[in-house]
């Protein structure tokens, strides 16, 4: 034989990749075995594990999106409830600045019929107060004349009613006189 051939065949035998068909079949039934072991026993644990991994977290993202929806429907709920507040806020001022309007209006009215009162109490006052003097300066002024005429006569001149009617007389003819110098300017 050839030298050459003997060492391929001997290097062929000794290839640690190729191994021995024995070897191979008795991996092969192994490999198989234990598969079929792990397909058996411990692949349905695994699904199991894997299918309760998966409702948990669907189930967890459920109860997100029922939380979000949730916590959605709260935020309308508040932005609703804050415009309401907004709007009666609103609503409150407008009818405060109402109230307060009216309110000074009633005031300049209270203070106008006061004002009036006032005025008209006063014109009164002054109107009875021109009649005391008037009619004080009358007495005085007829006293006066009358006493002058009594001094300038010589006698006394103590008859009231014609001393009255001589005294209205002249005042009234003072006062016409006076009247006319007004209208005349």
């Amino acid at each position: 034989m050839n030298p050459l051939l003997v060492q391929l065949a001997a290097e062929e035998e000794q290839n640690p990749l190729i191994p021995p068909i024995p070897e191979l079949v008795i991996g092969l039934l192994a490999f198989v075995i234990v598969f079929g072991f792990l397909a058996k026993k411990l692949l349905p644990s695994i699904n199991k594990v894997l299918d309760e991994r998966r409702e948990a977290i669907e189930g967890g993202m459920e109860k997100a999106e029922a939380a979000k929806t949730e916590a959605q429907s709260v935020l309308e709920q508040y932005k609703a409830q804050l415009a309401e507040a907004r709007h009666e806020a609103a609503r409150l001022r407008q009818e405060a600045t109402e109230q307060g309007a009216a309110i000074i209006q009633e005031m300049k009215a209270e203070g106008q019929r006061q004002r009036e009162e006032i005025v008209a109490a006063g014109h009164t006052q002054i109107e009875a107060d021109r009649k005391a003097a008037a009619s004080a300066l009358r007495r005085d002024v007829g006293k006066l004349a009358t006493d002058l005429a009594g001094k300038l006569v010589g006698e006394s001149l103590e008859d009231s009613a014609r001393q009255s009617r001589t005294i209205d007389r002249f005042l009234d003819e003072l006062e016409d006189g006076a009247s006319a110098a007004e209208a005349a300017r």
